[in-house]
């Protein structure tokens, strides 16, 4: 196209953007990334007039970038570029918690999509919830919560419907 078209960035000018993964990024983009937040301008493939964008970066992933760095993986320029306002989550099975009000945003808005109200955990439901490791962390319950809610045929979603084990004992 004459002109070339609008990559993510230039699209999300004003905005935000999430850069999910980033530790996984390879070292050829993890440099041109790093053109674009040291100059705040991208350049459209062929194109050689730089276009200004102001956009916020939201940076995130699984791996220990100060381990990649290490490893020769990441960037460290890149790393103190964007740890700007560094937030660690834990993972969902440290923060038990959390789980069961999770679920229920989900299962709310799974059932809104379904035209499915009223749809509830079980007391028994709640606790597998609670128990269970989440080695998937919280796409694994997104998972779970959906297809829950699709295969529920009342106002209650019960242990069955979950499809992980019931148990009590909580894996390392």
């Amino acid at each position: 196209q004459k002109g070339g078209r609008s990559g993510k960035l230039e699209l999300a000018t004003g905005g935000t953007i999430l850069l999910a993964e980033i530790g996984d990024m390879p070292s050829d983009m993890q440099v041109k990334l790093l053109r674009f937040l040291q100059s705040g301008e991208v350049f459209r493939i062929g194109q050689h007039k730089p276009i200004p964008v102001d956009v916020r970066i939201i940076a995130a992933t699984h791996v220990d970038l100060k381990n990649e760095i290490a490893k020769g993986n990441f960037r460290q320029d890149m790393f103190y570029r964007i740890n700007v306002f560094p937030i660690a989550l834990p993972p969902l099975r440290e923060r038990q918690e959390d789980i069961v009000v999770l679920a229920r945003h989900i299962l709310n808005r799974a059932v809104t999509v379904l035209g499915k109200p009223d749809v509830a955990f079980s007391p028994k439901a709640e606790t597998i919830l609670t128990t269970y490791h989440w080695p998937g962390n919280i796409r694994e319950l997104g998972n779970i919560v959906e297809r829950a809610a699709n295969l529920a045929d009342g106002p209650l979603i019960e242990a069955a419907h979950l499809g992980i084990p019931h148990t009590n004992e909580k894996k390392p």
